[in-house]
């Protein structure tokens, strides 16, 4: 600390004035490193865990039978959020592996590469684009990197799986935050190439391969080594290894092992080996050699060159290969191992560890991701690739993190709710009174007041200044300077984040929207707002939390004929779809469409399983250019169609049509002809 912050520390204490937690850098220095990475707006590992909301999991729907220990976990929200979550299930016991071990076995993430590039989807419409650059990517990553190593087993390991562009930059800050001395690996895995051979001049060569950093989170880590076909014949090798092990330098044909080498086996074994013809001296050095047997496959090394990166099966962009997740599943884990992808994309990590007979969790924050790999987990089949025989998959329980079905909520009992809303504001059950006061916990060391909007009898009734008045009336300063009040955002009767009563601060927690404003575990504080425009990350990076609001959606359905094509086409024209989410202050009303993000098909909807089952997604960017039309062809329809139209909070408006609807009025038409 310089003399003129500590002068001007003591001047903020001596005057009263609350102090910024910029001060925290400085009073508590992170701990000095031999080097390391420095970019701008780089957090304390410690205030990352301390300031990271861990949002309540509100189960959705289960797949498949009941009754078993474990359900696997596809977890729609925030990933960091999410993580926080599921680190406070481990501390509980509450995330163990089938050996009881606790913790995460193996992590796999493939996140966004920040390379500006495009993905595209089937329709040839942008699906998804890496926006996070430069030192907001690094952080973005880096805080995720961290929950992450908090959450794996002991003997645990990652593998993170990155391109050109960023992978050496990750790789420092994997140094720092697992050190050094666990990094295993830079494996090498081929990527489809882009075909130059029509251009005269190019400024690069073809990027031909992406990169998979390999750390264990200590020395406890073992692999079991992957393989790869061989097709080689039997083979004569030197019978020498290198290093020095004790009792494996006796004499052999007249030698012993070179200086700082081993001979390969035990004296035992080496007779026996001569005996049946498989050790004997190299005719022309007279060195002693062993008979390699005929082998259809190879131990691996860091190049994997016969596989590739990416896969396109699923029709979602980004998707990887399931023989690449296979090789990492099967090295670094083991059946009934909890494995982890927090940025789950398609579900291959997912759809793989199912079949590897591991536990699994996955989280994405698009929608699109969680139905993509609902519909995956479903029509699983055993082999890699998805060949062989149907498999039908363990139980998994979809759930929200940080969007919840406040229809749902109402339905908690009071308790339930209390308990619920403690959570979400990171508050300790405590109930205490104070001159007769009831509260219920505590938060930053001061008193909380969870509102029983239960009780009360009439629907006006509100929170108002006068309610907060008649509160500190009665406790006074016993209470200390703060009090936080939790309840429904739509109960207080003021716009303020807080009022203040003589020395008292009544600050007012609002269920959705002030958790924004109440940044996790600091004291309130301005959002960090981007440094440019490639910094805005709101499709990667969700903040805070908000309830499912359901859409306002106006449509009509009808049949055509194109030009030049025999074929039949319905069509939905959505006319009207508003939505809003209050996430941010001050809230800003959309126009009509202006929130919609994509529309999810299934064309033959079974109401009896009613699950959807994705078919086609189209995107609000071609949906305008064709005057917000969804258009398809009648034969792709079964008896039900079901269609989900999202907005860009996540929320949906479901619609199920029967598919006469179209074929009614085709009929008509035809009829009209005649």
């Amino acid at each position: 600390m310089t003399p003129e912050q500590r002068q001007e520390l003591m001047r903020l204490l001596g005057s009263g004035e609350e102090i910024s937690p910029e001060w925290a850098k400085i009073l508590f220095p992170p701990e000095k490193r031999e080097y390391e990475l420095v970019y701008y707006g780089k957090d304390r590992a410690e205030d990352i865990i301390a300031d990271t909301l861990a949002v309540p999991l509100q189960p959705v729907r289960t797949f498949g039978r009941n009754g078993v220990d474990w359900h696997n976990m596809l977890i729609f929200g925030d990933n960091l959020q999410a993580m926080k979550t599921l680190l406070e299930m481990k501390k509980t016991g509450k995330l163990c592996n089938a050996d009881g071990s606790s913790g995460v076995r193996l992590i796999y993430i493939d996140p966004p590469f920040a390379t500006k590039q495009e993905f595209r989807g089937s329709q040839d419409q942008k699906a998804y684009q890496d926006k996070i650059v430069g030192s907001q990517f690094l952080e973005f990553l880096r805080k995720r990197l961290i929950l992450l190593k908090e959450l794996l087993a002991d003997d645990g390991a990652i593998y993170v799986h990155l391109d050109w562009k960023k992978g050496h930059y990750i790789k420092t800050l994997m140094d720092e935050i697992f050190g050094e001395r666990n990094f295993r690996n830079e494996i090498i895995v081929r990527r489809i190439r882009k075909n130059i051979r029509e251009r005269e001049q190019v400024k690069t060569l073809n990027y031909g391969h992406d990169v998979i950093y390999f750390y264990a989170k200590s020395d406890s880590h073992f692999i079991s080594p992957p393989t790869k076909l061989a097709n080689r014949e039997g083979r004569w090798h030197a019978f020498d290894a290198p290093g020095i092990r004790s009792g494996m330098d006796y004499p052999l044909f007249g030698h012993k092992p070179p200086t700082g080498r081993h001979w390969m086996f035990s004296k035992e074994r080496a007779q026996q080996m001569i005996s049946v013809k498989k050790l004997k001296m190299n005719p022309k050095t007279s060195k002693p050699q062993y008979y390699i047997e005929p082998s259809e496959e190879d131990i691996r090394d860091t190049i994997w060159d016969d596989i590739t990166a990416s896969a396109f099966t699923s029709g979602y962009p980004t998707e990887k290969s399931e023989d690449l997740l296979k090789l990492i599943i099967e090295a670094s884990s083991k059946s009934g191992d909890i494995v982890l992808d927090c940025f789950s994309g398609s579900g291959t990590t997912c759809a793989v560890a199912e079949k590897l007979n591991c536990r699994w969790i996955g989280i994405d924050c698009g929608k699109l991701s969680i139905y993509t790999i609902q519909k995956r987990l479903l029509n699983l089949h055993k082999g890699i690739g998805n060949k062989g025989s149907k498999l039908e998959p363990k139980p998994f329980t979809l759930y929200n993190a940080g969007l919840y079905d406040f229809s749902k909520l109402k339905e908690l009992s009071w308790q339930d709710w209390r308990f619920f809303a403690l959570q979400l504001f990171q508050c300790r059950d405590e109930k205490h009174r104070i001159n007769g006061i009831n509260f219920d916990g505590y938060r930053q060391g001061a008193s909380v007041m969870i509102f029983n909007h239960m009780e009360i009898k009439h629907k006006e009734a509100r929170i108002t200044e006068e309610t907060l008045q008649e509160i500190h009336e009665a406790v006074g300063s016993r209470v200390g300077n703060k009090v936080f009040i939790v309840a429904p955002a739509l109960s207080f009767d003021f716009q303020q984040d807080y009022i203040d009563f003589d020395k008292v601060r009544y600050y007012a927690l609002r269920i959705p929207y002030s958790i924004i404003h109440e940044l996790h575990r600091r004291e309130f504080t301005a959002l960090k707002q981007p440094s440019d425009e490639m910094a805005v990350n709101d499709t990667i990076e969700a903040v805070g939390f908000d309830f499912i609001r359901t859409p306002e959606l106006k449509y009509k359905t009808g049949t055509e004929k194109r030009k030049g094509d025999s074929g039949e086409y319905g069509f939905i024209k959505i006319e009207t779809f508003k939505s809003e989410a209050v996430v941010r202050e001050p809230f800003k009303k959309k126009g009509n469409l202006e929130t919609l993000s994509m529309v999810m098909l299934d064309f033959n909807y079974d109401e009896e399983l009613k699950t959807f089952d994705l078919d086609e997604v189209r995107y609000s960017d071609a949906l305008q250019k064709e005057g917000w039309k969804v258009s398809f062809p009648l034969g792709q329809l079964g008896k039900k169609m079901m269609v989900f139209i999202l907005d860009i909070y996540g929320n949906e408006a479901r619609v199920l049509i029967d598919a006469t609807a179209f074929r009614k009025r085709l009929v008509k038409k035809k009829r009209k002809k005649k």
